[in-house]
């Protein structure tokens, strides 16, 4: 028997008869005019999947309290009232086209075989550089607005073959770099904080986090190459996990720069953002770097979380990363506090000044040197009317129907890709690989040693030295930050390619977020993995965003 769902306001709904009598919402009148006369013996369902986690929902879906059906319906909802319409978070590109039919798909699938995984008929975003079929790839430029893939990425179609649907394609600093204009973009616009309209989402997986803040889907997808994971989950109050590079795979995703670049998950908790990474992580034949993830990638993170890993562990406190702002340096002494009373023992420790902060001597050079010739291989897959090179894609965001439209490349990004026509002539040079060969490692070496000498089990520090920072088109006489380079923490992880998970921590009095992060050696992802959750567990930190609340509709089931 087919069933249908609508939307009604539950506090204002009357049997009468036969009928069920609702009061409907604004939004909600257009779905009265088709709704099928209820039968007396209708149920009404009250499961209501906001800020629930992955387990919940699954739990949800099996019982019969739900459907993957109405699960994608009331995300898409809420992204009509949040980020089209109310606040206009700003944090989605495109919504998956197929998404609801998908949906019908997996919960019949269900009824007949049962579920595929814990993301069977689970509701996901991914940042607008994975490749996903059917929707265009487009890294927020205008340039790339018609870029159909023909096939997903590995991690997309690794989710996807567990059952989760990705609903839509998420906004993004374009092509991944900042250059002061922090989740903004030519196709997108600028996504906003959801805690704060007036801060910035970070970059430059802005527009997943602020969906998944927003509780616009279960979890989210982004990209990390220099903090673009970290920076964004930290400030939306996300759980965000930087993976060991090659524990998770790159190959569909638009790169920034190959030696640095990781995928990772952001979710609302560290359970979620576990389950997550255990699905993408794995060896991919296109992707070298992933050649030992199978052996060395736990086959789920989630299964041995517990409350009691801060009770055994030894921290270091990494002093370099304090000083900056004064709101930050408080919370994450409390919580380094919480964590004392939890058992965990904590030492300082202290980088070189080599190492202390990476951008100048290995990820500036590297990665501007990498980008036109990775950008240009990815650009080659595409079908023959896209843009095969960076000077087309420069061409294209400096015609006049761009420049002279409501969201331009941001000047500052379009002349740090004409820098990166330059610098590709400096990929292979002496100095080059020289950095490859004799920096990165030697920054390794150091935080191996810092870990081994110690007997640490992580090292902790503020995920960004300062609060989410004011939008670039406004002022904020509130914001106060000392830092040179808020993100100068973050630059250790991803130039050593070692693993690194910010959690929620605290609040600021601007309601902006702030998270603690664990970093580790090479595939220890399990083990920072139980640190955070024993501290989110023990803390229960995270807040939920205020303009992004709870909706007052749910769902009505009917059976003609």
């Amino acid at each position: 028997m087919r069933k249908t769902w609508t939307r009604l306001v539950l506090s204002i709904s009357i049997m009468v008869g036969s009928m069920i009598v609702v009061s409907l919402s604004a939004t909600d009148s257009a779905l009265a005019e088709t709704a099928t006369p209820v039968a007396q013996e209708t149920e009404v369902h009250t499961f209501d999947p906001f800020e629930k986690s992955i387990e919940e929902i699954q739990d949800a879906l099996n019982s019969g309290q739900t459907t993957s059906e109405q699960l994608v319906q009331y995300y898409l909802n809420r992204i009509e009232a949040y980020d089209k319409a109310g606040p206009k978070i700003n944090a989605v590109i495109t919504i998956n086209a197929k998404a609801i039919e998908l949906a019908k798909e997996l919960d019949e699938e269900r009824k007949l075989k049962g579920p595929r995984s814990e993301l069977h008929g689970i509701p996901i975003v991914v940042k607008d550089n994975y490749d996903v079929v059917g929707m265009p790839t487009t890294a927020g430029s205008v340039a790339l607005k018609n870029a159909y893939p023909s096939k997903n990425s590995f991690v997309v179609q690794k989710l996807i073959d567990a059952g989760a649907i990705v609903i839509a394609k998420t906004n993004m600093s374009e092509f991944a770099a900042s250059y002061g204009r922090l989740g903004y973009s030519s196709l997108g616009g600028l996504t906003l904080n959801p805690y704060n309209l007036n801060r910035d989402a970070s970059g430059s997986s802005s527009g997943s986090a602020a969906a998944v803040a927003s509780n616009f889907a279960v979890f989210g997808l982004g990209t990390d190459t220099s903090g673009s994971v970290r920076g964004p989950a930290n400030v939306t109050g996300l759980v965000g996990i930087r993976p060991t590079l090659g524990l998770t795979s790159r190959s569909g995703v638009i790169p920034s720069s190959l030696a640095f670049d990781t995928t990772g998950p952001m979710a609302r908790s560290v359970k979620d953002a576990a389950i997550a990474l255990s699905y993408m992580a794995g060896t991919d034949k296109n992707d070298y770097s992933t050649r030992m993830s199978d052996k060395l990638a736990v086959p789920d993170y989630s299964k041995a979380l517990s409350t009691d890993a801060l009770k055994t562990a030894r921290i270091g406190i990494a002093g370099d990363f304090f000083g900056d702002n004064r709101e930050v340096d408080a919370i994450t002494k409390r919580a380094i506090a919480a964590m004392k009373k939890q058992g965990a023992q904590f030492v300082s420790v202290s980088f070189t000044d080599k190492t202390q902060y990476l951008w100048t001597p290995i990820l500036g050079p590297i990665g501007d040197a990498d980008f036109k010739v990775q950008l240009e291989k990815y650009l080659s897959l595409l079908p023959k009317d896209q843009p095969k090179t960076l000077e087309e894609i420069i061409q294209i965001s400096e015609s006049p129907e761009v420049l002279g439209s409501a969201t331009p490349v941001n000047p500052a990004r379009l002349e740090g890709m004409k820098d990166a026509i330059k610098a590709a002539s400096q990929k292979g040079s002496a100095s080059y690989k020289s950095i490859i060969s004799k920096d990165i490692p030697a920054a390794r070496a150091e935080v191996q040693k810092l870990m081994k000498v110690n007997n640490l089990d992580a090292i902790v520090f503020p995920t960004m030295s300062c609060p989410a920072s004011p939008r670039f088109d406004i002022q904020d006489p509130t914001y106060a930050c000392d830092a040179s380079d808020t993100y100068a923490a973050g630059y250790v992880a991803s130039a050593t390619g070692y693993p690194e998970i910010t959690v929620p921590a605290g609040v600021t009095k601007a309601k902006v977020p702030v998270g603690i992060s664990f970093l580790g050696t090479a595939y220890s992802e399990q083990s920072l993995i139980n640190l955070a959750y024993s501290f989110e567990q023990a803390t229960k930190a995270r807040t939920i965003p205020d303009n992004t609340p709870r909706l007052t509709t749910s769902f009505l089931e009917t059976t003609p």
